[in-house]
Protein backbone atom coordinates (compact mmCIF):
# COMPACT_ATOMS: atom_id res chain seq x y z
CA UNK A 1 0.00 0.00 0.00
CA UNK A 2 1.52 3.29 -1.15
CA UNK A 3 0.69 6.53 0.62
CA UNK A 4 -0.87 9.22 -1.55
CA UNK A 5 1.87 11.53 -0.30
CA UNK A 6 5.34 10.54 0.93
CA UNK A 7 5.79 10.67 4.73
CA UNK A 8 8.87 10.83 6.93
CA UNK A 9 10.07 8.58 9.73
CA UNK A 10 9.20 10.98 12.57
CA UNK A 11 5.65 11.48 11.30
CA UNK A 12 5.01 7.72 11.31
CA UNK A 13 6.69 7.29 14.71
CA UNK A 14 4.50 10.04 16.19
CA UNK A 15 1.39 8.45 14.67
CA UNK A 16 1.94 5.12 16.44
CA UNK A 17 3.80 6.41 19.51
CA UNK A 18 6.99 4.53 18.66
CA UNK A 19 10.70 5.30 18.99
CA UNK A 20 12.71 5.46 15.82
CA UNK A 21 16.27 4.79 14.72
CA UNK A 22 17.40 6.81 11.73
CA UNK A 23 17.06 10.26 10.25
CA UNK A 24 13.79 11.96 11.25
CA UNK A 25 13.31 12.97 7.59
CA UNK A 26 13.92 9.43 6.28
CA UNK A 27 11.39 8.94 3.48
CA UNK A 28 8.49 6.51 3.98
CA UNK A 29 6.42 5.67 0.90
CA UNK A 30 4.04 3.00 2.20
CA UNK A 31 3.64 -0.40 3.86
CA UNK A 32 3.81 -3.93 2.60
CA UNK A 33 4.18 -7.56 3.61
CA UNK A 34 7.51 -9.29 3.43
CA UNK A 35 6.85 -11.04 0.10
CA UNK A 36 5.99 -7.77 -1.70
CA UNK A 37 8.15 -5.08 -0.09
CA UNK A 38 10.13 -2.52 -2.10
CA UNK A 39 12.36 0.40 -1.13
CA UNK A 40 10.45 2.98 0.90
CA UNK A 41 8.07 0.41 2.42
CA UNK A 42 7.48 -0.40 6.08
CA UNK A 43 7.49 -4.10 6.94
CA UNK A 44 6.58 -5.37 10.39
CA UNK A 45 8.18 -8.17 12.38
CA UNK A 46 7.38 -9.30 15.92
CA UNK A 47 9.37 -12.50 16.43
CA UNK A 48 13.18 -12.97 16.60
CA UNK A 49 12.86 -15.92 14.22
CA UNK A 50 12.01 -13.51 11.40
CA UNK A 51 14.22 -10.53 12.31
CA UNK A 52 16.93 -11.30 9.77
CA UNK A 53 14.44 -11.84 6.96
CA UNK A 54 12.77 -8.48 7.63
CA UNK A 55 16.00 -6.57 8.18
CA UNK A 56 17.54 -7.97 4.99
CA UNK A 57 14.44 -7.53 2.86
CA UNK A 58 13.91 -4.82 0.25
CA UNK A 59 11.94 -2.80 2.82
CA UNK A 60 13.84 0.22 4.09
CA UNK A 61 11.80 0.76 7.26
CA UNK A 62 11.37 -2.11 9.73
CA UNK A 63 8.63 -1.94 12.37
CA UNK A 64 10.03 -4.20 15.10
CA UNK A 65 9.43 -5.04 18.76
CA UNK A 66 13.08 -4.83 19.89
CA UNK A 67 15.88 -2.39 19.15
CA UNK A 68 18.48 -4.15 17.04
CA UNK A 69 21.39 -3.02 14.89
CA UNK A 70 19.96 -1.04 12.01
CA UNK A 71 21.27 -2.03 8.56
CA UNK A 72 22.93 0.72 6.56
CA UNK A 73 20.49 2.73 4.47
CA UNK A 74 17.48 1.66 6.54
CA UNK A 75 15.48 2.88 9.53
CA UNK A 76 13.70 1.25 12.46
CA UNK A 77 10.42 1.91 14.24
CA UNK A 78 10.54 0.38 17.74
CA UNK A 79 7.07 -0.68 18.88
CA UNK A 80 5.76 -2.80 21.75
CA UNK A 81 3.20 -4.27 19.33
CA UNK A 82 4.17 -4.13 15.63
CA UNK A 83 1.06 -6.05 14.51
CA UNK A 84 -1.23 -3.49 16.15
CA UNK A 85 0.76 -0.54 14.85
CA UNK A 86 0.95 -1.92 11.31
CA UNK A 87 -2.85 -1.99 11.38
CA UNK A 88 -2.93 1.54 12.75
CA UNK A 89 -0.72 2.89 9.97
CA UNK A 90 -2.67 1.09 7.25
CA UNK A 91 -6.11 2.16 8.40
CA UNK A 92 -4.92 5.73 8.98
CA UNK A 93 -3.83 6.16 5.37
CA UNK A 94 -6.36 3.86 3.65
CA UNK A 95 -9.92 3.54 4.83
CA UNK A 96 -11.38 0.06 5.03
CA UNK A 97 -14.58 -0.58 3.11
CA UNK A 98 -17.91 -0.58 4.90
CA UNK A 99 -20.24 0.52 2.06
CA UNK A 100 -21.83 3.12 4.35
CA UNK A 101 -20.84 5.99 2.10
CA UNK A 102 -22.11 6.65 -1.37
CA UNK A 103 -19.66 5.35 -3.93
CA UNK A 104 -17.33 7.85 -5.52
CA UNK A 105 -14.61 8.00 -8.16
CA UNK A 106 -16.23 5.21 -10.17
CA UNK A 107 -14.91 4.92 -13.73
CA UNK A 108 -16.83 2.77 -16.22
CA UNK A 109 -15.79 2.20 -19.83
CA UNK A 110 -17.83 2.10 -23.01
CA UNK A 111 -20.43 -0.62 -23.67
CA UNK A 112 -20.11 -2.05 -20.14
CA UNK A 113 -23.31 -3.41 -18.60
CA UNK A 114 -23.71 -3.41 -14.80
CA UNK A 115 -26.90 -4.85 -13.28
CA UNK A 116 -28.75 -2.52 -10.92
CA UNK A 117 -28.28 -4.94 -7.98
CA UNK A 118 -24.47 -4.78 -8.14
CA UNK A 119 -22.82 -3.16 -5.10
CA UNK A 120 -19.73 -1.11 -5.90
CA UNK A 121 -17.24 0.43 -3.48
CA UNK A 122 -15.05 3.50 -3.84
CA UNK A 123 -12.27 4.25 -6.33
CA UNK A 124 -13.30 1.41 -8.66
CA UNK A 125 -12.30 1.29 -12.34
CA UNK A 126 -14.15 -0.90 -14.85
CA UNK A 127 -13.06 -1.12 -18.49
CA UNK A 128 -14.89 -1.40 -21.80
CA UNK A 129 -17.37 -4.06 -22.89
CA UNK A 130 -17.69 -5.75 -19.48
CA UNK A 131 -20.71 -7.65 -18.18
CA UNK A 132 -21.36 -7.53 -14.43
CA UNK A 133 -24.24 -9.86 -13.48
CA UNK A 134 -26.75 -9.46 -10.60
CA UNK A 135 -25.70 -9.39 -6.93
CA UNK A 136 -21.98 -8.99 -7.55
CA UNK A 137 -20.03 -7.06 -4.90
CA UNK A 138 -17.02 -5.03 -6.05
CA UNK A 139 -14.88 -3.71 -3.21
CA UNK A 140 -12.90 -0.50 -2.91
CA UNK A 141 -10.02 0.13 -5.31
CA UNK A 142 -10.84 -2.84 -7.55
CA UNK A 143 -9.57 -2.50 -11.11
CA UNK A 144 -11.31 -4.45 -13.89
CA UNK A 145 -9.96 -4.52 -17.43
CA UNK A 146 -11.78 -4.77 -20.77
CA UNK A 147 -14.08 -7.59 -21.92
CA UNK A 148 -14.44 -9.01 -18.41
CA UNK A 149 -17.43 -11.13 -17.36
CA UNK A 150 -18.36 -11.50 -13.68
CA UNK A 151 -21.22 -13.88 -12.92
CA UNK A 152 -23.87 -13.51 -10.22
CA UNK A 153 -23.03 -13.61 -6.53
CA UNK A 154 -19.29 -13.13 -6.88
CA UNK A 155 -17.42 -10.95 -4.37
CA UNK A 156 -14.27 -9.10 -5.39
CA UNK A 157 -12.28 -7.64 -2.53
CA UNK A 158 -13.31 -9.46 0.64
CA UNK A 159 -11.15 -9.30 3.76
CA UNK A 160 -7.97 -11.37 3.86
CA UNK A 161 -8.16 -14.43 6.12
CA UNK A 162 -5.23 -13.27 8.26
CA UNK A 163 -5.33 -13.33 12.09
CA UNK A 164 -3.07 -13.64 15.08
CA UNK A 165 -4.13 -15.55 18.15
CA UNK A 166 -4.20 -13.68 21.46
CA UNK A 167 -5.35 -14.51 24.97
CA UNK A 168 -8.71 -12.93 24.11
CA UNK A 169 -9.18 -14.67 20.76
CA UNK A 170 -8.17 -13.75 17.23
CA UNK A 171 -7.13 -10.30 16.03
CA UNK A 172 -7.52 -9.42 12.36
CA UNK A 173 -4.78 -7.93 10.20
CA UNK A 174 -6.71 -5.24 8.35
CA UNK A 175 -6.79 -5.53 4.56
CA UNK A 176 -6.07 -2.32 2.67
CA UNK A 177 -5.00 -3.82 -0.66
CA UNK A 178 -7.13 -4.42 -3.73
CA UNK A 179 -8.07 -6.78 -6.57
CA UNK A 180 -7.11 -6.44 -10.25
CA UNK A 181 -8.68 -8.40 -13.11
CA UNK A 182 -6.90 -7.92 -16.43
CA UNK A 183 -8.53 -8.01 -19.89
CA UNK A 184 -10.69 -10.95 -21.01
CA UNK A 185 -10.95 -12.53 -17.56
CA UNK A 186 -14.15 -14.45 -16.75
CA UNK A 187 -15.27 -15.16 -13.18
CA UNK A 188 -18.05 -17.69 -12.49
CA UNK A 189 -20.99 -17.75 -10.08
CA UNK A 190 -20.45 -17.31 -6.33
CA UNK A 191 -16.69 -16.88 -6.41
CA UNK A 192 -14.73 -14.99 -3.76
CA UNK A 193 -11.50 -13.11 -4.36
CA UNK A 194 -9.94 -11.59 -1.24
CA UNK A 195 -8.11 -8.31 -1.67
CA UNK A 196 -4.46 -8.04 -0.78
CA UNK A 197 -3.50 -7.19 2.78
CA UNK A 198 -1.39 -4.26 1.57
CA UNK A 199 -0.91 -5.06 -2.11
CA UNK A 200 -2.84 -6.70 -4.95
CA UNK A 201 -4.63 -9.96 -5.62
CA UNK A 202 -4.12 -10.27 -9.37
CA UNK A 203 -5.80 -12.31 -12.11
CA UNK A 204 -3.92 -11.87 -15.38
CA UNK A 205 -5.47 -11.63 -18.82
CA UNK A 206 -7.62 -14.33 -20.44
CA UNK A 207 -7.85 -16.51 -17.32
CA UNK A 208 -11.19 -18.26 -16.84
CA UNK A 209 -12.52 -19.15 -13.39
CA UNK A 210 -15.45 -21.52 -12.84
CA UNK A 211 -18.16 -21.34 -10.15
CA UNK A 212 -17.57 -21.42 -6.37
CA UNK A 213 -13.85 -20.75 -6.42
CA UNK A 214 -12.01 -19.09 -3.50
CA UNK A 215 -8.81 -17.12 -4.12
CA UNK A 216 -6.88 -15.85 -1.11
CA UNK A 217 -5.20 -12.52 -0.49
CA UNK A 218 -2.13 -11.44 -2.46
CA UNK A 219 -2.30 -14.42 -4.79
CA UNK A 220 -1.24 -13.90 -8.40
CA UNK A 221 -2.73 -16.08 -11.13
CA UNK A 222 -1.11 -15.92 -14.55
CA UNK A 223 -2.45 -15.60 -18.08
CA UNK A 224 -4.76 -18.11 -19.79
CA UNK A 225 -5.29 -20.26 -16.71
CA UNK A 226 -8.33 -22.51 -16.23
CA UNK A 227 -9.59 -22.82 -12.66
CA UNK A 228 -12.44 -25.34 -12.31
CA UNK A 229 -15.29 -25.39 -9.81
CA UNK A 230 -14.68 -25.52 -6.04
CA UNK A 231 -10.95 -24.87 -6.24
CA UNK A 232 -9.55 -23.18 -3.14
CA UNK A 233 -6.33 -21.20 -3.39
CA UNK A 234 -4.82 -19.79 -0.19
CA UNK A 235 -3.07 -16.46 0.17
CA UNK A 236 0.28 -15.39 -1.30
CA UNK A 237 0.40 -18.04 -4.04
CA UNK A 238 2.07 -17.48 -7.40
CA UNK A 239 0.50 -19.44 -10.23
CA UNK A 240 2.10 -19.25 -13.66
CA UNK A 241 0.65 -18.94 -17.15
CA UNK A 242 -1.44 -21.65 -18.85
CA UNK A 243 -2.00 -23.55 -15.59
CA UNK A 244 -5.08 -25.77 -15.20
CA UNK A 245 -6.51 -26.61 -11.79
CA UNK A 246 -9.39 -29.08 -12.04
CA UNK A 247 -12.31 -29.37 -9.63
CA UNK A 248 -11.81 -29.23 -5.86
CA UNK A 249 -8.07 -28.74 -6.00
CA UNK A 250 -6.72 -27.15 -2.83
CA UNK A 251 -3.56 -25.04 -2.85
CA UNK A 252 -1.78 -24.16 0.42
CA UNK A 253 -0.49 -20.65 1.15
CA UNK A 254 2.69 -19.29 -0.48
CA UNK A 255 2.88 -22.09 -3.05
CA UNK A 256 4.33 -21.43 -6.52
CA UNK A 257 3.11 -23.38 -9.56
CA UNK A 258 5.09 -23.19 -12.80
CA UNK A 259 3.70 -22.44 -16.27
CA UNK A 260 1.68 -25.10 -18.12
CA UNK A 261 1.14 -27.26 -15.06
CA UNK A 262 -2.03 -29.37 -14.76
CA UNK A 263 -3.36 -30.44 -11.36
CA UNK A 264 -6.06 -33.10 -11.56
CA UNK A 265 -9.32 -32.99 -9.61
CA UNK A 266 -9.41 -33.31 -5.79
CA UNK A 267 -5.63 -32.96 -5.46
CA UNK A 268 -3.99 -31.14 -2.59
CA UNK A 269 -0.99 -28.92 -3.38
CA UNK A 270 1.20 -28.32 -0.35
CA UNK A 271 4.52 -27.42 -1.99
CA UNK A 272 5.86 -25.74 -5.14
CA UNK A 273 5.22 -27.57 -8.43
CA UNK A 274 7.44 -27.70 -11.49
CA UNK A 275 5.81 -27.92 -14.94
CA UNK A 276 3.96 -31.23 -15.28
CA UNK A 277 0.74 -33.09 -14.49
CA UNK A 278 -0.05 -33.88 -10.84
CA UNK A 279 -2.58 -35.89 -8.85
CA UNK A 280 -3.20 -36.87 -5.25
CA UNK A 281 -3.01 -35.38 -1.78
CA UNK A 282 -0.30 -34.36 -1.37
CA UNK A 283 0.01 -33.87 -5.13
CA UNK A 284 2.68 -35.87 -6.92
CA UNK A 285 3.43 -36.51 -10.59
CA UNK A 286 0.36 -38.27 -11.97
CA UNK A 287 2.35 -41.10 -13.55
CA UNK A 288 3.94 -41.91 -10.20
CA UNK A 289 0.54 -41.86 -8.49
CA UNK A 290 -0.94 -44.28 -11.02
CA UNK A 291 2.06 -46.65 -10.77
CA UNK A 292 1.61 -46.80 -7.00
CA UNK A 293 -2.13 -47.38 -7.42
CA UNK A 294 -1.50 -50.34 -9.73
CA UNK A 295 1.06 -51.85 -7.36
CA UNK A 296 -1.29 -51.51 -4.39
CA UNK A 297 -4.13 -53.15 -6.33
CA UNK A 298 -1.94 -56.20 -6.92
CA UNK A 299 -0.98 -56.73 -3.29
Amino acid sequence: MKFKKAQNLKTIADLIGARYVGDAEFQVLGTNEIHRVTAGDIVFVNHPKYYDKALNSAATIVLIDQEVECPEGKALLISEDPFRDFNLINTHFTRTQDFKEERHNLEVGDATIIHSSVVIGNDVKIGDNCMIHPNVVIGDRTVIGNNVIIQSGTVLGGDAFYYRKTAKGFEKLQSVGHVVLEDDVEIGVNCTLDRGVTDVTLIRKSTKIDNQVQIGHDTIIGERCLIASQVGIAGCCNIGNDVTLWGQVGVASSVAIEDKTVVLATSGVSKDLKTGTYFGAPAEPAKEFYKKAVKLSRL
